[in-house]
């Protein structure tokens, strides 16, 4: 466990959240190894949410079930929108922490950059995913336009900047896994303690 030297706090959450389209329950602690025990009914995002933990390490549970029969659509935006309030809870008030990152991962054929900001502010740039992605389905599941809809969720609120640029890819799981990655090691990055950080690190005094 990675915490700084004026406190012993763990950086965890736990969230509920029941709506008529899906209950999702979510733990996660931003000081962990990535280990990650992920059922959300929607197979490759098991999958993209693991890497997300593995890389960011963050232990990361999550249970969902949602109106999959109608659409995964519901059930993988909220799981996002869990995610970032989880996110946002157990970085407290951010104090002695990098606030920047960024990370450019390959997979394959596929090169992804991310840059992760915890400004406090949420906005997402997000380029470059080649035309028709948006219309793939991955995993007989997914579709691809569901990958910005999941950083939309988590950017808004976790309350991060983040900018992801896919520079190149031609197949759409190696795409949509090297954003998640990219994403991962950029937050890793950020969410960590920096030792010549004094408190928070903005001239404004507060993230």
């Amino acid at each position: 466990m990675s915490l700084p030297p004026t406190t012993s706090s763990p950086r965890v959450a736990h969230l509920e959240r029941e709506t008529s389209e899906s209950s999702i329950e979510l733990t996660l602690n931003l000081d962990g190894t990535g280990v990650s025990d992920i059922q959300t009914s929607v197979p490759f995002y098991d999958h993209l949410l693991t890497a997300f933990a593995k890389h960011s390490l963050t232990d990361l549970t999550v249970r969902a079930r949602g109106d999959i029969e109608i659409d995964v659509h519901h059930t993988v935006e909220d799981i996002g929108i869990v995610l970032g309030q989880a996110i946002r809870q157990a970085l407290g008030d951010k104090s002695g922490i990098s606030r920047y990152g960024d990370a450019l991962v390959p997979l394959d054929e596929a090169l992804v950059q991310a840059v992760v900001d915890i400004s406090g502010r949420p906005y997402l740039v997000h380029l470059g995913e080649p035309a028709g992605f948006e219309f793939h389905l991955i995993g007989g599941h997914f579709t691809g336009s569901m990958v910005r809809h999941v950083f939309e969720a988590i950017t808004f609120n976790a309350g991060l900047t983040v900018h992801i640029t896919v520079q190149g890819g031609r197949d759409p799981h190696h795409i949509a896994e090297a954003e998640f990655k990219a994403f991962a090691r950029a937050f890793r990055q950020a969410k960590a303690f920096d030792p010549l950080v004094s408190g928070i690190p903005s001239t404004k005094g507060a993230l």
